[in-house]
């Protein structure tokens, strides 16, 4: 599911998938507007299931960090004020989740995006973050 769902460098909010074109994707905005683009080949598109987030011994794909959070949150959204929160909110709600993130690699900035995006996944109904035959694995 979250192979379709795309981060753009440089916009905020998360996009999906529509159609591909010769140099470039159509992407729709994931909020109440759909607002349908274009995403060129300038631009860096990343689909959420090539991110990871760094650990002491390997690297966790996202959408196994988004089933931590889900599993944590019991579905719900998460209640943290990205803007406001300070260095030690952000990183010991992430402990909670993660408990071997690499502290060094991990920026808090990481951490405010990962919380913006499994809010804006919720909103929109995504929920399941792990294919069935990757959880059998």
């Amino acid at each position: 599911m979250l192979q379709k769902i795309l981060a753009i460098s440089g916009k905020p909010g998360l996009y999906k998938l529509i159609s591909r074109g010769n140099r470039f994707l159509i992407v729709e905005t994931l909020d109440d507007k759909k607002k349908r683009m274009p995403a060129q080949g300038a631009d860096k598109v990343i689909s959420l299931n090539d991110i990871a987030m760094y650990t002491e011994d390997e690297e966790v794909p996202l959408p196994q960090v988004f089933e931590a959070i889900k599993k944590l949150q019991d579905g719900k959204a998460i209640e943290i004020d990205c803007k406001n929160a300070d260095k030690d909110e952000l990183f010991g709600f992430f402990a909670e989740v993660l408990p071997s993130f690499d502290r060094d690699r991990v920026h808090t900035s990481d951490i405010k995006k990962l919380i913006q995006w499994y809010n804006i996944l919720l909103e929109n109904g995504i929920t399941d973050f792990v294919e069935e035959n990757s959880k059998e694995e």
